[in-house]
């Protein structure tokens, strides 16, 4: 988004009332937002790191690629992204002419920000021969410089589909990429980005929990530090963890992954325990994202009934971020 885009956006906001709440302490926000949504031909897309009461509302629900797979064959004018702002541009590239509204534009994200669009760039010129391939928790700028797009459900098969021959850069996140390099034996050149919230979780306080639950599985997203994901039964993205829950004989999980997916898990198998796993911080018992969380429901009904934060990419910006996004969409 252009700076002086989002200052229209918050300038707009302001001059509506948007921030302005005390009319709103009787409203039935679930309530009032389905009537919005159906009047206004809208859809909720939300992520499965956000609260309860927000995934309960969404109509489509899921991690990353499923939530650019919906996007592409939304119908509705109105997509409200309940997610970060990545994931709202990319549904905004992928649909140009729909209007997209992230509830709150301060919802960014760790590993994104640990890209510079112009620092990349200066990056990617040092291997002129290189493919690059980056993980779809970027900005428009950074799709803009690359040639496709992965997420964690599909960046095996992504990596699979270039020519062994053929050298790689994969950005923007470290932890994946080595886990990647290490499970497909290929070798890649890393940019050093990470996610705070996978890098959080604490090795040792892993282990002592083994201790405290000898029978349960301990699954990891592959966004964690290799140490993590090295004692890991298994290796997943947000969906790949939900389905092993659902289809593995134990009871008890270790869930090493922003702690939103516990809602969904203990939805699906009521009759299993879902332990989330420990962070550094002795302060918290869960790693949570802090960007994620921005959203509420209140935000949900705010931004569709003034139909704001919106998205603005320039158009030349999602003609060149769009055609690595569709290189991956089209690998199915």
């Amino acid at each position: 988004m252009a700076i002086d885009s989002l200052q229209l956006a918050k300038k707009s906001l302001d001059q509506l009332g948007y921030l302005d709440i005390s009319h709103t302490k009787d409203i039935d926000f679930e309530q009032e937002f389905i009537k919005l949504k159906k009047s206004k031909d809208a859809v909720l897309l939300a992520h499965y790191y956000q609260e309860p009461r927000i995934q309960e509302l969404a109509d489509f629900l899921g991690d990353s690629l499923y939530l650019a797979q919906a996007a592409a064959r939304v119908k509705s004018k109105v997509i409200v992204f309940a997610g970060v702002h990545f994931m709202a541009e990319t549904a905004k590239i992928i649909n140009p002419g729909k209007k997209v509204l992230l509830p709150d534009l301060k919802a960014g994200c760790s590993l994104a920000e640990s890209c510079p669009p112009e620092e990349f760039a200066k990056f990617k010129a040092q291997y002129p021969d290189a493919i690059v391939v980056t993980y779809i928790n970027c900005t428009a700028e950074i799709k803009a410089l690359s040639d496709i797009v992965c997420t964690s459900s599909n960046a095996q098969r992504v990596i699979e589909s270039i020519d062994k021959n053929q050298r790689i850069i994969f950005a923007p996140d470290k932890n994946l990429g080595k886990y990647l390099i290490k499970h497909l034996n290929r070798p890649m050149i890393l940019w050093e980005g990470a996610c705070v919230v996978h890098e959080a979780f604490s090795f040792e306080k892993i282990v002592k929990l083994f201790n405290k639950y000898p029978n349960a599985k301990f699954i990891a997203h592959p966004e964690s530090e290799s140490p993590v994901l090295d004692i890991a039964h298994y290796i997943g993205s947000t969906s790949g963890l939900l389905k092993f829950v659902q289809t593995d004989q134990s009871k008890q999980f270790i869930v090493a992954t922003e702690s939103g997916i516990l809602h969904q898990m203990q939805k699906v198998c009521p009759d299993k325990e879902f332990i989330p796993a420990p962070v550094e911080d002795d302060s918290c018992a869960c790693s949570q994202c802090a960007y994620m969380k921005l959203n509420t429901v209140q935000k949900l009904y705010n931004c569709l009934k003034f139909e704001l934060p919106e998205i603005y990419l320039e158009p030349e910006l999602i003609d060149r971020a769009k055609a690595p996004i569709e290189r991956m969409l089209a690998l199915g």
